[in-house]
C-alpha cells in the first residue's frame, strides 16, 4: 500500500526528548539538516520508510470535541504543507508537545526526527509526506576491518539499529479535511505506556475503510464464536471451530460482504443470526464504530485475522485435533466405562 521507490529526503529536524515526569528536558536543535551524502540519505530512507511497506491500516487525525484544528499535531502538519519554510519551526513544536505528553514514568528518553518526504506512493498515488519518528532503542554494534596482514575489531555504543524503528507516523499531504491519510508504526504498543504515541501526541482513529469493515467483521464474529455463543448455547469447541472455519472460508472466497448473505451461509440459524447481530449492534455502541451491511472484502485484513483464527481442538496434553473440512466427521461422545470424553474421527486414507 506505502512504497518509496521514487521518495526523496527533502528535508530533516532532530530534537531529543526526556521523560517530563522523570524530571529530564528537552533538547532542540537550532536549525534542520541539508543531507549531502546520497547513501547517508538512501540509509535514512530505508528506516524511516521501509517499516511502512506491510502497513495496510490507514488512520486520520481527530479531536474528541470534533474540531480538527484542535489536534496540535494536525495543526503543525499543516502548517508545513502549507508553507515550507516553516518546517524546522514547527517541529520545534511537536517537540515540545511531545514531551508535554510525555507524562508517563516508564516513557524512554530517545531523538525525535521530523522529516519532509518527496514522492511517497500511498493507495497508487505519490504525495510529499511529512514524517514523525522516536528512536527509543539503542544497541552496541561491532565493526572488522582490514589491518595491517590482518584484521582489527572496533564498537560502538549506543547506536541505532536501522531496521528497528521504534515509533513513527506517516502524514500525506492528502485528504486534509478529514485528517489526512496517516500511517502509524509503534512497535512498544503492548505496554501501558506506550498509548501515549497514537492516542495522546497524535490523537488518531482509524479510517473506516473496507480494510477496517472487514477486520472488525471478522473480529466481532471471532468474539461472537469464542465467548458469547458459550452464554446462549450449548455448543462444542468442535462446533465452534467450524463456525470460524465457514466465516474464513466465506471471506476467502466472496468479494464482497453482505450481511445477510453472510449470516444466512455462516451461521444458518434465525436464533444465532438474530443473536450475532445484536452482537454486532452492542459493538458499534460501544465503540463507536460503525460497521456497514455491505462492503468489499479486502485481502489484506482477510490474510491478517486469519492468523487468529484457531482450527485446532486440544485435548488435555495428549492430542491435537485440526479441524479444517466437514464437521459432520467428528463426532463427540462419553464413555461411561472409562469416564471420559472422546472423539470419534471419520475418514477414507491417511495421508
Amino acid at each position: 500500500m506505502i512504497y518509496f521507490p521514487e521518495a526523496s529526503l527533502a528535508e530533516l529536524s532532530i530534537h531529543r526528548i526526556g521523560n517530563k515526569v522523570q524530571d529530564e528536558f528537552y533538547v532542540l536543535s537550532e536549525a534542520s539538516m541539508q543531507i549531502q551524502d546520497e547513501q547517508l540519505k538512501n540509509l535514512l530512507i530505508q528506516y524511516f520508510l521501509s517499516p511502512y511497506e506491510k502497513i495496510n491500516e490507514i488512520f486520520r487525525f481527530f479531536h474528541p470535541n470534533d474540531d480538527l484544528n484542535l489536534n496540535e499535531v494536525y495543526h503543525f502538519i499543516g502548517q508545513i504543507f502549507e508553507n515550507g519554510e516553516t518546517f524546522h519551526k514547527n517541529s520545534e513544536q511537536l517537540a515540545k508537545y511531545l514531551y508535554e505528553t510525555s507524562n508517563h514514568p516508564k516513557i524512554k528518553a530517545g531523538e525525535l526526527y521530523v522529516a519532509y518526504f518527496e514522492n511517497v506512493q500511498i493507495e497508487g498515488e505519490l504525495h510529499d509526506a511529512i514524517g514523525i519518528f522516536k528512536s527509543e532503542t539503542k544497541e552496541a554494534y561491532i565493526k572488522v576491518y582490514p589491518e595491517q596482514a590482518g584484521f582489527a575489531l572496533s564498537y560502538e555504543e549506543e547506536a541505532i539499529n536501522i531496521n528497528k524503528l521504534d515509533k513513527g507516523c506517516l502524514i500525506f499531504n492528502t485528504e486534509k479535511e478529514e485528517g489526512y491519510k496517516v500511517a502509524v508504526i509503534d512497535q512498544t504498543n503492548r505496554s501501558n505506556e506506550a498509548v501515549y504515541w497514537k492516542d495522546e501526541f497524535l490523537k488518531l482513529r482509524v479510517r473506516n475503510d473496507n480494510y477496517n469493515q472487514t477486520k472488525n467483521v471478522l473480529g466481532v464474529y471471532k468474539s461472537f464464536v469464542t465467548e458469547k455463543l458459550d452464554q446462549e448455547y450449548d455448543i462444542t469447541k468442535a462446533d465452534k471451530i467450524d463456525l470460524l472455519n465457514r466465516s474464513m472460508k466465506y471471506f476467502k472466497e466472496k468479494e464482497s460482504f453482505d450481511m445477510d448473505e453472510f449470516s444466512n451461509e455462516v451461521i444458518g440459524n434465525k436464533d444465532g443470526i438474530e443473536s450475532f447481530k445484536n452482537y454486532k449492534k452492542s459493538y458499534e455502541e460501544e465503540f463507536e464504530t460503525p460497521i456497514a451491511d455491505s462492503f468489499d472484502i479486502s485481502g489484506a485484513a482477510v490474510k491478517k485475522q486469519a492468523k487468529a483464527f484457531k482450527s485446532v481442538l486440544k485435548l488435555d496434553k495428549n492430542f491435537h485435533i485440526y479441524i479444517h473440512g466437514n464437521k459432520e466427521l467428528i463426532e463427540k461422545g462419553f464413555d461411561d466405562d472409562k469416564s471420559m470424553n472422546y472423539y470419534k474421527v471419520y475418514f477414507k486414507e491417511e495421508e
